[in-house]
């Protein structure tokens, strides 16, 4: 399985699609509050997916598959989960109180969804985007 594709671009899916999770995601980018996401590089080798690149654009799209929005990454970084910074989980603009909030909230997502127990040593990307078009199609 590869990501999903939309007018010839690779489309960014948060969370799991048709999930609330992702409906509250996809509102906070289009609010202007979530400006970065994390994925596992385990998850890039598994659907025989390339890391994004800085000056990439992306569509962001709904439980359908439609596109909301277009994104550009400004900012891509593959660190150590541990490694993870403040910075990077307040970009992420999901209310997380602190770095170790963020990381019970990730490996409980992460647990959740695939099955997998994140380590302090598991490559994560770190990806920032900016949005330059809502309400993309």
């Amino acid at each position: 399985m590869t990501f999903p594709r939309v007018h010839g671009l690779r489309a960014l899916e948060l969370g799991s699609a048709g999930s609330d999770l992702q409906r509250e995601l996809n509102a906070l980018v289009i609010a202007g509050e979530k400006r970065a996401t994390a994925g596992l590089l385990s998850e890039y080798a598994d659907e025989g997916e390339d890391l994004e690149s800085v000056g990439e654009e992306q569509y962001l799209v709904d439980a359908d598959g439609a596109p909301i929005a277009l994104i550009r990454y400004t900012r891509v970084e593959v660190v150590p989960f541990a490694d993870v910074t403040w910075e990077f989980a307040q970009a992420e603009g999901e209310g997380f109180t602190d770095i170790d909030d963020w990381r019970r909230a990730h490996r409980r997502f992460w647990r959740g969804e695939q099955g997998r127990d994140v380590g302090d040593d598991e490559p994560v990307v770190c990806l920032w985007f900016e949005v330059l078009a809502p309400d993309a199609e």
